[in-house]
Order: C-alpha cells, then sequence, then structure tokens
C-alpha cells in the first residue's frame, strides 16, 4: 500500500487511454481467470468480490450484524450480474472491461476536481492509474 494524491481526472485519463487501461484491466481478468477458460465463472469472482468489502468498510455492516450468510451471497451474486450483462452466467473479457470502466468512472466521479490523498493497494487500478500519471509528467 501507499499514500497517493489523485483526482477525478487522474482516474478519467487512465479509462480514456484503452491500451494502458485495457492491459490492466486484461491482466486482472487473466488473474482471476483460474481455469484459463477465457470466461470468470461465480466461484472465480467471488474471492475478488468479497475482497472488496463493500459493505464492513463503507456501511458497518459486519459490525451491525445486519446482514446473514444468505443475504450476503445474494448481494455478491448480484454484483456478479452486474458483470454478466448478457446473463450467460460468466464474464467474458469483453464484459469484464465494461463494468470496470463504469465502476472506475463511477469513482472519478466521485473524487471529483480537487486533490485527495489516498491509501491505494499496490497493483490496484488507481495505483496504475497513478503511477501513469506521474510518469507521463502531468
Amino acid at each position: 500500500m501507499s499514500v497517493e494524491i489523485l483526482d477525478g481526472r487522474t482516474v478519467q485519463s487512465f479509462v480514456k487511454d484503452e491500451g494502458a487501461f485495457n492491459a490492466s484491466v486484461d491482466g486482472r481478468f487473466a488473474a482471476l481467470d483460474t481455469n484459463h477458460d477465457g470466461l470468470l465463472s461465480y466461484p472465480e469472482m467471488a474471492a475478488e468480490l468479497m475482497s472488496l468489502r463493500v459493505l464492513d468498510k463503507h456501511f458497518g455492516v459486519d459490525e451491525a450484524g445486519a446482514l446473514g450468510p444468505d443475504e450476503l451471497t445474494g448481494l455478491y451474486r448480484g454484483l456478479f450480474a452486474r458483470f454478466d450483462r448478457d446473463g450467460a452466467g460468466a464474464v467474458d473479457k469483453e464484459e469484464f472491461r465494461a463494468e470496470m470502466k463504469e465502476v472506475m468512472l463511477a469513482v472519478a466521479s466521485g473524487l471529483g476536481f480537487l486533490p485527495v490523498q489516498m491509501v491505494v493497494e499496490e497493483g490496484s487500478f488507481l495505483k496504475v492509474a497513478v503511477d501513469r500519471e506521474l510518469a507521463r509528467g502531468t
């Protein structure tokens, strides 16, 4: 992890650079595709979705015990369904790219135009965006 300064423009610029963005997203896709069939199944994506711990970090769901195991599973299956745009039961690379683009543009919108200091994980899309901007000298 490292502490970085970024804003929405950093993330937007990364997403608009199709070569850099697709290379990063495709790398994550390949890492998740453990059986190398070119598709992500729910089990392949589940650990990644759960590692985000969206609810615990932002809404304190774990602390309150508000959701049981079945409800959490339903939530993560719902997140998976966002990626599985055609409802085929698996996520192909194009679906993964499209959803990650939406996610990253939503992050950019949330960050806004004022720089913020943020802890980012090594290898994360945000860290790649920051490193790309630093390498460009902007």
